[in-house]
C-alpha cells in the first residue's frame, strides 16, 4: 500500500509579470523549504515567462508546465510555440484541451488528441482537461461529452494513453464562477471517468494508477472537502494560484490529505 501524493497545479492563464511571478515563487520556495510538503506541485505561467520561471524554481520541489503547444515541432508557423522549445526551457508538463482553448481558439477533440500524442511521444506529461458546459449539464449530457473527449485520445494513442498522464475534470460552468459542484458529484464523475477508461482498455488491475484531478473555482476553503473524495487525485487551480497566501494554504491543506494506492 502506497501513499499517493496529491497533485497541485497552478494555471496562471494570461496573468502576471516578472514582479508578480518573482514575489509569488520566492515566497513559495521559502515556504516549501520550511514545511514538510510531499505534494506534486506544478506551476504553469504564460509562455513568455517560462524561462524566467524555470530559473527561479530550478532545483526546488516545483515542476514547470506549459499552457499550450503547436502540433508542429518547427517551421513556418508564426506565433506558435513547439514542445521542443518548451522542453528546452525546462517544461515537464503540458496543459491540453482547456475549455478556454476549446472556446476561444476553436480547438476540437481531434486537434487536442494530436497534441496529446505529441506530448507523450516526446516524454512529457500531458494534463488533459475535459468537461461539460452548463447547457450540456442541464441536458444530462455530461457523461456523453466526457466519453467523446476520452475516446479520441484512446483511438489515437492506444490503451496506454493515460499511463503517466493526468486528466483534469473541469466543468466549464464552474470555472471562475465560484459555483463549485458538490464534492459527492465530483466523486461520481471521477469514478465514472476511471471506470470508463477501465472498460475501454480492460486494464482492471491498473485503474487506481490513473491520475484524475479536479479544476473549477478551487480555493483554500473547499480544497479539503474536494480532496477527501476517494477518486480525486489533486486539483487544477486558477485564480487561487496567483496569490502566495492562497496558494500556499491550498498546498498545505492538500498535504494533510492521505491518498492511498492499494496496487
Amino acid at each position: 500500500m502506497k501513499i499517493k501524493k496529491p497533485i497541485i497545479i497552478g494555471n496562471w492563464k494570461l496573468n502576471g509579470n516578472k514582479a508578480t511571478i518573482y514575489n509569488v515563487l520566492h515566497s513559495l520556495i521559502h515556504f516549501l523549504k520550511e514545511k514538510i510538503i510531499d505534494n506534486t506541485i506544478v506551476i504553469i505561467p504564460p509562455s513568455i515567462y517560462l524561462d524566467y520561471t524555470h530559473q527561479l524554481i530550478h532545483n526546488t520541489k516545483i515542476f514547470l508546465g506549459g499552457q499550450n503547444i503547436d502540433i508542429n515541432l518547427q517551421g513556418a508557423f508564426t506565433g506558435d510555440i513547439s514542445l521542443v522549445m518548451l522542453k528546452d526551457v525546462g517544461v515537464h508538463y503540458v496543459l491540453l484541451g482547456h475549455s478556454e482553448r476549446r472556446t476561444y481558439h476553436q480547438e476540437n477533440n481531434l486537434l487536442i488528441a494530436k497534441k496529446f500524442k505529441l506530448v507523450k511521444d516526446l516524454c512529457c506529461i500531458p494534463i488533459l482537461c475535459i468537461g461539460e458546459n452548463k447547457e450540456e449539464k442541464d441536458h444530462d449530457q455530461t457523461k456523453c461529452i466526457l466519453s467523446k473527449q476520452l475516446n479520441i485520445i484512446l483511438d489515437i494513442c492506444g490503451e496506454n494513453a493515460f499511463d503517466n498522464a493526468i486528466i483534469a475534470y473541469e466543468p466549464v460552468w464552474s470555472i471562475g464562477t465560484g459555483n463549485i459542484p458538490n464534492p459527492n458529484y465530483i466523486q461520481k464523475i471521477h469514478e465514472y471517468i476511471k471506470q470508463y477508461i477501465q472498460i475501454k482498455t480492460q486494464k482492471k488491475d491498473k485503474i487506481l494508477n490513473i491520475s484524475i484531478i479536479y479544476g473549477g473555482s478551487v480555493n483554500q476553503h473547499n480544497i479539503q472537502n474536494i480532496l477527501q473524495e476517494k477518486d480525486v487525485d489533486g486539483v487544477l487551480v486558477g485564480g487561487g494560484c496567483l496569490k502566495y497566501h492562497t496558494f500556499s494554504q491550498i498546498i498545505q491543506l492538500a498535504s494533510s490529505i492521505k491518498k492511498y494506492n492499494f496496487n
